[in-house]
């Protein structure tokens, strides 16, 4: 088993046209108003926000670019934050108690994907305790799934706290940098629960 489990392609996240129900006019003489766009629409139409080539090295805060390694890595680096970088392109940060995998996921490479791991593992006779603890994480805390692991080589199980977000339209690099400041913070936080408050590590 692999330290760091891959999932394998899920269905595609990929719109679908729904029509929207148009209300009938009150009488017959009545003119439709058009519908009114959104304003983020608007401002695309307008150029106000700019989206820009995914191959550029050019991350402006008010462009809007696919999603890319080259751009993760580029708000680490922004965030001082120290990693590692795979074949793939994943990036694996680490801390004194646990990693953090950074990964691009999806059919179209859509989904950003951090996945914590503690360094330290529990041990299978203590199986019920961990599906506890993670259950009152999943049951008390907003942001990111936890969930015990396959065992391990040596019959341990890992412990995971793992967020998943499509970004298929496309992110800022200001929200791109807000999403990997608050996974990497929600991991802290959830490594730190489970040496103290969940009492399983």
């Amino acid at each position: 088993m692999q330290w760091w489990p891959r999932r394998e392609p899920a269905l595609s996240l990929a719109s679908t046209d729904v029509p929207r129900p148009r209300s009938a006019p009150s009488d017959v003489g009545e003119r439709r108003v058009p519908e009114r766009r959104p304003a983020v629409a608007e401002r695309l139409v307008r150029g106000a926000v700019r989206r820009i080539d995914p191959r550029s090295t050019d991350d402006c805060a008010d462009a809007v670019a696919p999603l890319s390694n080259e751009r993760i890595r580029s708000a680490l680096d922004r965030m001082d934050v120290r990693y590692l970088t795979d074949g793939d392109g994943a990036v694996m940060a680490m801390w004194e108690r646990h990693a953090v995998l950074i990964a691009i996921e999806g059919p179209q490479d859509e989904i950003l994907m951090m996945r914590a791991r503690p360094h330290a593992t529990v041990p299978m006779d203590w199986a019920d305790r961990a599906y506890r603890a993670v259950n009152e994480w999943n049951h008390s805390r907003r942001f990111a799934k936890a969930y015990v692991g396959d065992p391990t080589d040596r019959g341990q199980l890992p412990i995971y706290a793992e967020v998943q977000m499509p970004l298929r339209a496309g992110v800022h690099a200001a929200l791109l940098g807000e999403l990997l400041d608050c996974g990497i913070t929600v991991s802290q936080g959830f490594v730190e629960w489970l040496h103290n408050e969940g009492g399983l590590l």
